[in-house]
């Protein structure tokens, strides 16, 4: 055989053999492509209505499976809802739960629909791909799960009823003498859609695991009041005591500081908390009251004019004044009784007097004697003399401000048998009776006369209903008009220290029968000069009147009352200074006629002519 004839004939030439090359792959691979459409097509139509090959759900197979029973083979192999295991945990607590209880459930219906999809929808290229990773690789459909949140809150409901509880305050209360107390409450509320919003990327992926549940909490503003309950039961645990000086004590007993036992919640930078103590307004009460016996007014020091050094020897300590500071006090207390003390002073508003123990004669312009003055006595009673010496050592050491009005009321105070003072002679209306007090007028005479002749300012005197015979006694009397009474509060002598520099009187008794009154001070050349019109106007005393008292024995008589002449009295009194006059003053004294008073005894035989008028006061 001719082997050229049978065998193709080739050619030699390379351009000719590329095409034809390229003729054959392209027939080729348009005979694969038929080839695989026609494969394709044919699984399509084999495995119409159901999962295409290669087509799986959370590891199971769904190739051939119409979608009822994709779902059943879902159902019955994703068991997680029922047999996972979630734990929830709060603090030491825990609950087991499935996921079923929690609402998780497989949507095998949404899985079975995807995987049925899966290679028939898009575009032809898309299908063709998906079909052929389905076949070669695998087409995994990803495994869908539902959280049913009504489901879940239902199950959690049952666990918050043993979390939640309400926030509770912190309580102190007093019962008799006891203190309880009652310990605060944290609120605690089991946040159910923040504790689903945790658990569900957990079950989305089939895992067991351990859930924290959220729980909300709430504090109380105050949880632990041991420590005030402790501080109360020390108050009470004993009495309370005010003191001061001068005054009190104060003692509250156990059962009255309960029933002034105060819980205060307070909120600053330290946070909320109970203050104990005692109710302010309960003891501005009790304190109110005491406040004006407290107070006291500040006095200056007391001195002696030492005649020998020339300084100023002290007497008497000042008296720093004092206003009870309420607030303050209220304060103190109630720091003093948290801090476990049982006795507490008051606080007071302190005021230092213009003169302190420290002064010196020269600060005070005090160096020399300016006016001595005496008065007498003699002849007085017991009772006379104990209110002479009384009131005349109120003014021994004390010190009269430039520019200070003396007021001997003032000064003096209190007149009474509560103050030391006895019952004496008195003028009282149109009588000389007993009364208390009796001689504080020779006082006052003695002051005036010294204020007179020192050539002070006066201010305010009045003289005696009739003339006394006490006060023109002894030797160097002025007589007449130079006397002056006092009776407070209605009646007062007053005089001013009108000098630039202070004053200082001394009294001094001497014998029971001699005051004597001395003002120290510096001399600023003030000169006295005085006369007295002597008496003017002359009437004759009334003649004594008998009036008959029972309490009196038969042939007892008693003068209780004596008799003086009425008559006028001028005084005249030039005070200058470096040729100027300071005070120029003209003193008027009318003195009443007086009587002579005698009471007798009943069945008494009066003398002849003798005026009796009975019931007369």
């Amino acid at each position: 055989m001719n082997l050229s004839r049978a065998l193709p004939r080739f050619s030699t030439d390379p351009a000719r053999l590329l095409r034809r090359i390229a003729l054959i792959a392209v027939g080729a691979a348009a005979a694969v492509l038929a080839t695989t459409w026609l494969f394709l097509l044919g699984v399509r139509v084999v495995y119409a209505g159901r999962a295409l090959p290669g087509v799986t759900a959370g590891g199971v197979s769904l190739a051939g499976l119409s979608a009822p029973a994709a779902e059943l083979a879902l159902g019955s192999a994703l068991t997680y809802p029922f047999d996972g295991h979630i734990v929830l945990r709060d603090g030491d607590r825990t609950w087991l739960a499935t996921p079923a209880q929690l609402g998780v459930v497989i949507d095998a219906p949404g899985m079975a629909r995807q995987a049925l999809a899966m290679g028939r929808e898009g575009w032809l290229g898309v299908r063709l791909a998906d079909q052929l990773r389905a076949w070669f690789v695998g087409a995994p459909v990803a495994v869908r799960v539902v959280l049913d949140e009504r489901i879940g809150a239902a199950y959690l409901k049952d666990i918050a009823a043993e979390i939640d509880r309400p926030l509770i305050e912190a309580s102190l209360s007093v019962q008799g003498l006891d203190v309880t107390m009652a310990p605060g409450q944290i609120g605690r509320t089991l946040n159910i859609p923040e504790t689903l919003l945790a658990v569900s990327p957990i079950v989305s992926h089939l895992y067991d695991a351990e859930v924290a549940l959220v729980v909300d909490e709430s504090p109380p503003l105050v949880l632990d009041v041991s420590q005030q309950a402790a501080l109360a039961r020390e108050i009470l645990s004993e009495p309370l005591t005010l003191t001061t000086d001068g005054a009190g004590p104060w003692a509250f007993e156990p059962a009255a500081l309960a029933a002034m036992l105060r819980f205060q919640r307070v909120i600053d930078d330290q946070g909320a908390r109970y203050v104990v103590g005692l109710d302010p307004d309960q003891l501005a009460a009790f304190l109110l009251p005491l406040a004006p016996e407290l107070e006291r007014s500040p006095e200056n020091p007391r001195f002696i004019f030492n005649d020998e050094t020339r300084q100023l020897d002290l007497l008497h300590s000042a008296v720093i004044g004092r206003v009870l500071d309420l607030p303050k006090s209220i304060e103190t207390i109630n720091a003093g009784v948290v801090a476990g003390r049982h006795e507490i002073a008051l606080t007071f508003v302190l005021t230092d007097p213009p003169v302190l123990d420290n002064a010196t004669a020269e600060s005070l312009g005090i160096t020399e004697n300016v006016a001595t003055v005496s008065s007498y006595f003699g002849g007085s009673s017991r009772n006379r003399i104990q209110n002479i010496a009384l009131s005349a050592a109120e003014f021994h050491g004390l010190l009269i401000a430039p520019g200070e009005t003396v007021s001997m009321a003032e000064i003096l105070g209190d007149i009474s048998l509560d103050t030391g003072y006895a019952e004496a002679l008195i003028i009282y209306g149109n009588r000389t009776i007993k009364g208390v007090g009796g001689g504080v007028c020779q006082v006052s005479t003695t002051l005036f006369r010294a204020a007179f002749f020192g050539g002070y300012q006066i201010d305010e005197r009045y003289a005696h209903a009739y003339r006394v015979t006490y006060y023109e006694k002894g030797p160097g009397s002025p007589g007449p008009g130079m006397d002056a009474t006092v009776f407070p509060p209605l009646v007062d002598f007053k005089f001013t220290n009108d000098s630039p520099y202070w004053l200082l009187m001394e009294t001094y008794i001497y014998g029971n029968s001699q005051l004597q009154w001395k003002f120290y001070s510096t001399s600023d050349g003030r000169t006295v000069q005085w006369s007295s019109s002597g008496p003017l106007n002359v009437k004759e005393a009334p003649e004594p009147l008998y009036k008959e008292n029972p309490e009196l024995p038969e042939g007892k008589i008693e003068q209780v009352d004596f008799e003086a002449d009425g008559m006028d009295v001028v005084v005249y009194r030039t005070v200058t200074r470096d040729g100027s006059a300071l005070h120029q003053d003209t003193i008027r004294t009318h003195y009443l006629p007086w009587r002579a008073i005698y009471e007798f005894g009943p069945g008494t035989e009066l003398p002849d002519g003798a005026i009796v008028e009975e019931g007369e006061d």
